[in-house]
C-alpha cells in the first residue's frame, strides 16, 4: 500500500518511517511540503502521491500553551483532521488519554465516555469525532509518548538532573510511558490487520511521573548519560500548578489492541532501549 505520513519530523513521524514494513511505499513530506491546515497543500499531496492510507502523526501537543492558543490547537487537532477524514484514503489518527477526565479507577476502555478537562484534550476529542466521519478510520489513543529525539519528558528530566541539585516531580498522576518506537510498531500492525474504529495502545505497566523520573535517572546513570545522581522528590499535583489540568488517572485498557498487535514490552524496557539509542 501507499502510505502518507503527516508530521514526519515529530517523534512519532520519525519512528513510523524507521519501522515501516518493506511491503509499504511510504511518503513522509516535511511540513514545508505538507501543511495539514491547508486544503491546497493537502489536495496537492493527494494528487501527487495518491496514498491508500494517511497516518496523521501531526498534532498540536503544547498542553499548557493550548490554554492561551485554543484556536490554534483546534485548527491543527480538529479542523485539519476533518480535512484529512474527507480525503479519499483510509485515515489512521492518533489521539490521547487527555480526552478523559482522570476520575476512573480501573483501566479505561475505548468505549468509555470522554470528558476532556483542558483545551488540548477538547481539541483532540474534536479531532477524534472528525476522524470518525471517515468510515474506514482507525483512531488510536495513547499516552506519555517520548523518544530519543524531540521535546519530551525524558529529555526534560535529563536536562534538569544535570542542571539542578534536585528535581521535584508529580507523584499523584498515574499513566503509562510509551516509547514512540513501540507505538509506531503497533500502528503498522494495526494497519496490516485492517483494524478500524477506536483502539488504545501504550507500553505495558503503569507509573506515576515520579516513578518515570526515578527510572530515567537510574537507567541514565547505568548508561553514562548522567554522571551523578540527584534527589528526585515526589510532590502532589497541587504543588505544581499548570495552566492545563492533567488527568489524575490515565491508564488505558489496551487488551483489544494487544490481541491484534501483540503485547509490547514493559515501559521500563522500552525506556532503556530509548536511552541506549542516545548514547
Amino acid at each position: 500500500m501507499k502510505i502518507l505520513i503527516t508530521g514526519s519530523g515529530g517523534q512519532l513521524g520519525r519512528a513510523l518511517q524507521a519501522s515501516a514494513p518493506a511491503h509499504h511505499r511510504v511518503s513522509a513530506p516535511d511540513e514545508a511540503d505538507l501543511d495539514i491546515t491547508s486544503a491546497t497543500s493537502l489536495d496537492t499531496a493527494m494528487t501527487t502521491l495518491r496514498p491508500d492510507v494517511i497516518i496523521n502523526a501531526a498534532a498540536y501537543t503544547a498542553v499548557d500553551k493550548a490554554e492561551s492558543e485554543p484556536e490554534r490547537a483546534h485548527e491543527i487537532n480538529a479542523a485539519a483532521v476533518a480535512r484529512l477524514a474527507a480525503l479519499p484514503a483510509r485515515l489512521v489518527h492518533v489521539s490521547t488519554d487527555f480526552v478523559f477526565d482522570g476520575t476512573a479507577h480501573s483501566p479505561i476502555p475505548p468505549d468509555a465516555r470522554p470528558n476532556p478537562q483542558s483545551v488540548y484534550g477538547a481539541s483532540k476529542y474534536a479531532g477524534e469525532r472528525a476522524a470518525a466521519s471517515n468510515p474506514q478510520a482507525l483512531i488510536v489513543r495513547t499516552a506519555w509518548v517520548y523518544a530519543s529525539r524531540g521535546a519530551n519528558f525524558v529529555h526534560t528530566m535529563l536536562r534538569l538532573m544535570r542542571e539542578r541539585p534536585e528535581v521535584r516531580v508529580v507523584a499523584d498522576q498515574l499513566g503509562t510511558p510509551t516509547h514512540a518506537d513501540s507505538l509506531a510498531r503497533a500502528l503498522w500492525s494495526l494497519i496490516d490487520a485492517n483494524a478500524r474504529g477506536l483502539h488504545h495502545f501504550t507500553d505495558a505497566g503503569s507509573a506515576s511521573w515520579y516513578d518515570f523520573a526515578v527510572a530515567i535517572q537510574q537507567e541514565a546513570l547505568a548508561l553514562g548519560l548522567l554522571e551523578t545522581a540527584v534527589p528526585v522528590v515526589p510532590i502532589g499535583t497541587a504543588d505544581y500548578p499548570t495552566p492545563a489540568r492533567r488527568p489524575a488517572y490515565g491508564l488505558l485498557d489496551k487488551s483489544a489492541t494487544w490481541a491484534v498487535a501483540g503485547i509490547p514490552r514493559h515501559w521500563r524496557e522500552e525506556l532503556r532501549a530509548c536511552l541506549k539509542a542516545m548514547t
